[in-house]
């Protein structure tokens, strides 16, 4: 009887030992998928760092964009009139709504200076391009591995080649602005008893040009130049 009883005991005691075992395998394995979790999480923070600011919202738009463009084709595709098809899904009231913020945005005031005229044509520019292939920005993200986000020492040549398409839409945008140019030019009164102070006719504009925003910061160091008293 006693031996019965030493015996169970000493079971007892395996089994117990059996599920500490176990136990501490669980905790061992939760453990190791814990660090493994958090390895790849403080990996895809260190991605997200590294990417621009406004990365989402440009995902976001960049989405909305092929979207757009992939229920315009199937519009096309059926004989459809897309833009009154989109117009019939939008209420008055943001209707309304889109109008004034695009007034506010791009608000035709003329010309002001060099900088807003840039800054303008850019902004026209950027409109005008088509949305981006987010399976080919990929592709190439993943190639270019560093070098795709640019810094003070990337060298893109030879790492990017444009597509002929694209050349050519540039160089017809180009061409538009030219004739774009050809029609805003306006011929300007010529003073015969003015100085000479330009060598050919675009010598000429670009000292107006500095005439017109330093020539009253610069006029007494013309003065002397031209008496010859210059220090």
């Amino acid at each position: 009887m006693e031996t019965e009883k030493v015996q169970e005991k000493t079971k007892t005691a395996a089994e117990k030992l059996s599920e500490r075992k176990a136990r501490l395998r669980e905790l061992h394995k939760q453990r190791q998928e814990a660090r493994t979790q958090n390895n790849h999480e403080v990996i895809a923070e260190d991605a997200r760092k590294k990417l621009p600011n406004n990365w989402e919202a440009r995902r976001r738009q960049a989405e909305w964009l092929i979207a757009d463009e992939k229920a315009r084709e199937e519009a096309t595709q059926e004989g459809k009139d897309y833009d009154r098809l989109k117009l019939l899904s939008v209420s008055a009231v943001d209707a309304e709504r889109i109008e004034k913020k695009k007034r506010k945005q791009n608000p035709d005031l003329g010309f002001s200076t060099f900088e807003a005229q840039t800054a303008r044509q850019y902004n026209r520019l950027v409109k005008n391009l088509p949305p981006r292939d987010m399976a080919k920005y990929e592709q190439q993200k993943e190639e270019l591995g560093e070098a795709f986000y640019g810094g003070p020492n990337t060298i893109l040549q030879g790492l990017v080649k444009d597509k002929k398409s694209s050349i050519d839409n540039m160089a017809k945008d180009l061409e538009q602005q030219i004739e774009r140019r050809k029609k805003y030019s306006r011929r300007r009164t010529y003073n015969d008893d003015a100085d000479v102070d330009f060598i050919n006719e675009r010598n000429s504009k670009f000292n107006k040009k500095l005439h017109r925003f330093y020539g009253e910061h610069t006029a007494e160091i013309k003065q002397n130049l031209e008496r010859g008293t210059a220090i």
